[in-house]
């Protein structure tokens, strides 16, 4: 029998149980691509990740969700940076090897910070009707300009006309399917979509509201911090040609209980980083 440790941390939490979830585990040497899976499907977050050594950067990391792996994601990017910080005294800049090329991430104390990679874009098929449908809204709810970005990840960007919009989608299960992401090196086809707005409620400048959903087993699920999305959209900003330099602090999760408070900057290079601040809360070992 072999130990396997593992730790829990929450990113993009600005309090011990806010944020978003994650297991990482330390070493995943001797872990085959069968067992890390059942291992994702054992904690059921929406990723878990397994640390590996790599020739090419700080460390190589392996994400899987709790059916299937990924090629990059946000918030398992800087939790395992955190992670890695520590197990290897790496200093406050790690890079780290994925499927989708190796991310640079570097710390400010617990903070951490992300570069993504350049944005592709896809144009939607389907109408702003077809879009207000699924998410449960009237038409004039949905502004001009929702299209698939991928600085890693694709996923539907959605802008809403107001912080109220985004609190009231409601999004249809049936409807999200009709929505699907390009397939990236071997990960499946997903549906889902991110809705922001400027929050009307906050008093400093630069703040948005966000929303993430995705169909898992037939019913929508709900994100609480989703670091790919913030990527994505700091891509949909470049292609609608918002000014740079750019900065945001985007509150997401708010509704179901786990507030995340993710940071979007794009510089006047047009480079996108995404930031957040992670926090350990457990350690523990898989025996098998």
């Amino acid at each position: 029998m072999t130990n396997f440790a593992f730790r829990i941390v929450n990113v993009f939490a600005e309090s011990t149980f806010g944020g978003n979830p994650l297991c990482v585990f330390e070493d995943a040497r001797g872990l085959s691509d069968v067992q890390m899976q059942s291992l994702a499907l054992q904690f059921n977050l929406s990723e878990t990740t397994f640390v590996l050594p790599s020739a090419t950067a700080t460390a190589r990391v392996k994400i899987f969700t709790p059916t299937f792996e990924m090629a990059f994601a946000g918030h398992p990017t800087l939790g395992s940076a955190h992670v890695v910080r520590d197990l290897q005294q790496a200093g406050d800049s790690v890079t780290l090897e994925m499927k989708a090329g190796v991310i640079p991430v570097y710390a400010v104390e617990s903070r951490w910070t992300l570069k993504a990679g350049a944005p592709q874009f896809r144009d939607v098929t389907l109408s702003n009707a077809s879009i207000a449908a699924m998410l449960g809204l009237n038409e004039d709810a949905i502004l001009p300009g929702a299209r698939w970005v991928n600085t890693g990840s694709e996923q539907l960007i959605v802008p809403l006309a107001d912080a109220d919009a985004v609190r009231r989608a409601q999004p249809k299960a049936d409807l999200l399917a009709q929505f699907s992401s390009g397939a990236l090196q071997g990960t499946p086809s997903r549906s889902m979509a991110y809705i922001f707005a400027p929050d009307g409620n906050r008093s400093a400048a630069h703040q948005l509201l966000s929303r993430f959903f995705f169909l898992k087993h037939g019913s929508v699920v709900e994100d609480p911090g989703t670091g790919s999305a913030t990527a994505n959209l700091g891509g949909w900003m470049l292609g609608a040609g918002v000014a740079l330099p750019l900065e945001f602090t985007i509150n997401q999760g708010v509704d179901i209980g786990r507030p995340c408070q993710l940071g979007l900057r794009v510089d006047a290079q047009q480079q996108i980083y995404v930031s957040g601040r992670v926090i350990e809360i457990g350690r523990g070992h898989i025996h098998l």
